[in-house]
């Protein structure tokens, strides 16, 4: 395999698992524009905790999806208490104070960024995106996953019926954060540095994006729509600028054609031959 696809599969892994950190709060209803933020967090605490005590990946990995999923818990209480679009300012706002406080700190490298000591290969990256495609899978077939849908579609009646809406609510928001982290780890690994500026608004923008292309109705659909954004731009590049003209109308045109996203429960229940629940 060329170096080329190489790192378009690393950045397809990292894609992947940044997808379903967004994905598992936005199946409880939560919108989640401060991905970058909790991404950022992961690979600045990879980043230091290998630079200043000298862990190896297998530790700082692990402590950084642990960090990320305490705030993501510290974070969702006053955010869950803010709906709709408010939800997605709070979160947005969030990414915005976690990426001043990198840039005007000097021992987090400030805007000069962090050189990151250990490399992580492809073959972990695409272990680790295995890893958390099954965990999701597994966690939206359990009676946790059925709560969260039971969220989404009428928080009210869920409540009524015995769901505790609160902890489901904080839980798939810490366990989003703790994706997040996971691949912000794995990126600074891979990549060996890391620098605030890549963690901007639009980073946040597109990964929820991934999220609401693919769908949000099944597990299926961050991985389809992660896939998406990051193959279908290399496979356009054949036509030069107007590659951002043709993916743009792409991405209006299924916007327009598939509202709900690319995979829906419905579509899955077709190609398997059952009747779709709901």
């Amino acid at each position: 395999m060329s170096g080329y696809w190489s790192g378009i599969l690393a950045i397809l892994a990292i894609n992947v698992i940044f997808a379903y950190g967004i994905f598992i709060p936005a199946a409880a209803g939560q919108l989640n524009l401060g991905g970058a933020g909790f991404m950022a967090i992961g690979a600045y605490a990879a980043a230091m905790l290998g630079e200043a005590l000298g862990w190896t990946p297998a530790e700082t990995i692990p402590a950084a999806v642990a960090i990320t999923g305490c705030v993501g818990i510290a974070i969702a209480f006053p955010v869950l208490r803010t709906r709709g679009v408010y939800m997605v300012l709070a979160t947005f706002a969030f990414a915005q104070v976690v990426t001043g406080v990198i840039l005007t700190q000097p021992a987090l490298g400030g805007a000069m960024g962090l050189v990151v000591p250990d490399y992580v290969g492809l073959d972990a990256l695409l272990g680790a995106a295995a890893g958390a495609t099954l965990l999701v899978f597994w966690l939206m077939a359990s009676r946790f996953g059925l709560a969260l849908r039971a969220l989404h579609d009428d928080e009210l009646v869920s409540t009524i019926m015995g769901v505790p809406a609160r902890a489901m609510q904080v839980a798939s928001f810490a366990i989003g954060a703790g994706l997040a982290g996971l691949a912000g780890g794995l990126y600074a690994h891979h990549f060996s540095f890391v620098e605030a500026q890549y963690f901007n608004p639009l980073l946040s923008i597109y990964v929820l994006l991934f999220v609401l292309i693919g769908g949000t109705q099944t597990a299926w659909g961050p991985l389809v729509g992660a896939s998406f954004f990051t193959i279908v731009p290399e496979l356009l590049r054949v036509g030069g600028s107007w590659r951002y003209v043709a993916f743009g109308a792409i991405i209006v045109a299924m916007m327009i054609l598939r509202p709900e996203g690319i995979v829906t429960r419905t579509a899955l229940a077709r190609l398997s031959g059952r009747r779709a629940d709901g």
